[in-house]
């Protein structure tokens, strides 16, 4: 129980709502500190407002009529009021209390304190406390010009009671409040990081199971979470094509490495247990020489592509004659074309120069028309055309050959892959990975069309200069 509550407050959730809560009672705490300022301010104005307005009609009475227009005044408020809300004292120029009137809030308050305090401004404002310091009173002044202090005054009473019932509203409110503010911050918690919780379980069934195919559920949220969402989806994605691509390759790797394995163990084995012949013992070991160099050049070819594309070949750079390198790739296969009756041209300008490492170069032309020769049928036809444009060398290679499947097209680059068609031909699936590879680290780019059946186009861009 203690474990599942320790995991429970150490959750993100439990400290978002926790965070939320205090959050949302604070300002809560700050909202009604605010509006319990300017609710007893604004009381107490309204107060202060009723007394100068009494004050100002008690002054005009007095001055019009005396003291028994003032009583008058004081009777007409009780009577239109139904109560006696005022305060109301005349001392005449002797001090001496001429007039006075007692609210029943006034039974416990002292006039000794009005007689000891001495008036020494117009309209001076008093703030009197009853003996028990349980009611307030403000009082306003005015001298009269026969010399005489009229002095009106109310109870805050009904005020601070007012005040008091909303300090006791609020604290009843408060206790609810803290739960709907805990309650609230849960709810969005939960609400918030519910692709989180995805991502957890998702993540923790591919540990579990390791199965690649599971998704974090689709949301409609449009935001940063779902954002995320995706690109770890999108990420699954890759690692499975990878991880399936990985699998393929390494089960093709498995099957191309296994033939000249076998060939030669099986070469060794008939040399051995056969007659010690010296030429067939040669042999052999011609054999075993020749199927150990496929296997090198698997080897070598696949560390290359890793550090093309990790950016770590090597590359010498120098000026290099594009038309000669053509022409010297070109002649090396024209004895395989003459065999199959293939016809190969050549479209090539006077010069064309650019900056590249000439044997990584050479590599992209040897594996693009050995393939251009390996699959075109015969007295099929080979086009091999150099260009310039936009700041970059050109160099196309059309053939006449069986084509590629659509659905092909995209995994001819991958590393051992080699398609149905091209199985019936030897190879090791690794020339347009390395072709590709190249060309990337020559900061270029290769393009393919092909239609099946009819032939297949490869174009390479590399940048005139690095």
């Amino acid at each position: 129980m203690s474990l599942n509550f320790e995991r429970i407050r150490k959750s993100i959730g439990f400290k978002f709502a926790l965070w939320y809560s205090v959050i949302f009672i604070l300002s809560s705490l700050v909202l009604f500190v605010l509006l319990y300022f300017f609710l007893s301010l604004s009381l107490k104005n309204k107060e202060k407002e009723l007394i100068q307005l009494e004050l100002k009609e008690c002054v005009t009475q007095y001055q019009k009529g005396g003291l028994d227009a003032l009583v008058k005044e004081v009777e007409f408020e009780k009577h239109i009021s139904g109560k006696n809300p005022f305060f109301v004292r005349l001392e005449g120029p002797q001090h001496n209390t001429l007039f006075v009137n007692l609210p029943y809030q006034w039974a416990n308050f002292d006039l000794n304190q009005l007689k000891n305090k001495a008036v020494t401004k117009k309209d001076q404002w008093e703030h009197l406390i009853t003996k028990d310091n349980k009611d307030i009173f403000e009082i306003s002044s005015h001298f009269s010009p026969d010399g005489s202090l009229l002095q009106v005054g109310k109870s805050l009473s009904d005020s601070n009671e007012f005040l008091k019932h909303y300090r006791v509203i609020f604290a009843s409110i408060l206790i609810p409040m803290i739960v709907i503010g805990f309650i609230g911050g849960m709810f969005l918690a939960v609400h918030t990081l519910q692709p989180i919780r995805y991502l957890i379980d998702t993540t923790r069934s591919i540990i579990e199971t390791n199965k690649m195919d599971v998704r974090i559920p689709a949301t409609r949220r449009r935001d940063e979470l779902e954002e995320l969402s995706i690109l770890f989806n999108t990420m699954l994605e890759r690692i499975e094509t990878l991880i399936n691509g990985m699998r393929t390759g390494l089960d093709n790797l498995a099957h191309d490495l296994r033939t000249p394995i076998t060939r030669l163990r099986g070469t060794a084995e008939i040399a051995l247990h056969g007659e010690q012949n010296i030429d067939a013992i040669r042999e052999a070991l011609l054999d075993c020489l020749e199927e150990s160099e496929r296997v090198l050049v698997m080897l070598n070819t696949l560390m290359d592509i890793s550090e093309a594309e990790t950016g770590t070949m090597k590359l010498d750079w120098e000026e290099v004659d594009l038309v000669s390198l053509i022409n010297e790739a070109t002649d090396l296969y024209s004895y395989v074309a003459e065999e199959k009756k293939i016809s190969v041209r050549t479209f090539l300008p006077k010069e064309l120069y650019l900056t590249a490492d000439p044997n990584r170069l050479r590599q992209v032309l040897s594996n693009l028309i050995d393939n251009a020769v390996k699959y075109t049928t015969s007295s099929g036809s080979i086009d091999i055309e150099a260009f310039q444009k936009d700041q970059q060398v050109g160099i196309t290679i059309k053939d006449t050959g069986i084509g590629i499947p659509p659905e092909e097209v995209p995994r001819i680059w991958d590393r051992l892959y080699r398609g149905d068609k091209s199985r019936s031909q030897r190879g090791i699936g690794l020339g347009l990975s390395l072709v590709k590879a190249i060309v990337q680290a020559h900061r270029g780019q290769v393009e393919v069309s092909s239609t099946a059946n009819r032939g297949s186009s490869f174009t390479v861009y590399i940048p005139q200069k690095p």
